[in-house]
């Protein structure tokens, strides 16, 4: 009881020194989770058409990059971008570096989830609008994108709420600035609070997943498919 009494009065010590500090690495979080989403949406929708495309070539080269960097640890990845990058003349600051890490990770994801969602459309809405005389062009951007867009809701915010737990990744390598974890190494290495810091810091993060997941339902009740 007294323990539970302990940690409550240190949460409550951290929300009123550190509360301000708080509020800005989560937006640093957030910030690189939502910019990392919508790039990496952007980039798997490119990849899907290429990986559907009727050129082999593309199709394996698409292939080659989801499987690369679907499983790569997204740490791995960071690491390489941090110090193998600057080696050969290249060299990123904190938020770049974290969120170019998450959008090769997030696109080859999204990438798979528009596949599936592709997969998911008649085959004879393909046949007809080809023996129509449409072009490829015109069949995925009229017919097979959008519908594969709306197949995929829940998995996208997945995605969504994965990549904005993933900018945590950033705090384990030595970084200029400092995102929601990072700022829970720096108050521990000042305070020695332990768990009360990572606790204020999840709930931050639960708070984020459940508004996610809870615009993901609405927006898949708006979009869903009748079949």
């Amino acid at each position: 009881m007294n323990s539970t009494r302990t940690e409550w009065g240190s949460i409550l010590y951290l929300l009123q020194h550190y509360g301000s500090e708080y509020v800005a690495s989560y937006a640093v979080a957030l910030r690189i989770g939502v910019v990392s989403f919508f790039a990496a949406l952007v980039l798997a929708t490119v990849l899907t058409v290429l990986r559907v495309s009727p050129i082999a070539p593309l199709r394996s080269v698409v292939s080659g990059y989801v499987e690369v960097f679907r499983n790569i640890p997204t740490l791995c990845l960071l690491i390489f971008i941090v110090f193998a990058l600057p080696q050969v003349g290249v060299t990123l600051d904190y938020e770049p570096c974290v969120t170019v890490t998450l959008i090769l990770v997030g696109s080859a994801f999204a990438c798979d989830n528009l596949r599936s969602g592709i997969n998911s459309i008649d085959v004879g809405q393909i046949e007809a609008a080809r023996s129509l005389g449409l072009p490829f062009r015109h069949v995925m951007g009229s017919i097979v994108l959008p519908q594969a867009l709306r197949a995929v809701v829940q998995p996208m915010t997945t995605l969504f709420i994965s990549l904005v737990i993933s900018s945590s990744t950033g705090a384990l390598v030595p970084l200029a600035h400092v995102e929601l974890t990072g700022l829970v190494n720096k108050i521990n290495d000042q305070e020695a609070l332990g768990i009360p810091t990572f606790i204020v810091a999840a709930l931050f993060y639960v708070c984020t997943g459940l508004v996610i997941a809870g615009i993901g339902r609405f927006l898949e009740k708006k979009v869903v498919i009748l079949r």
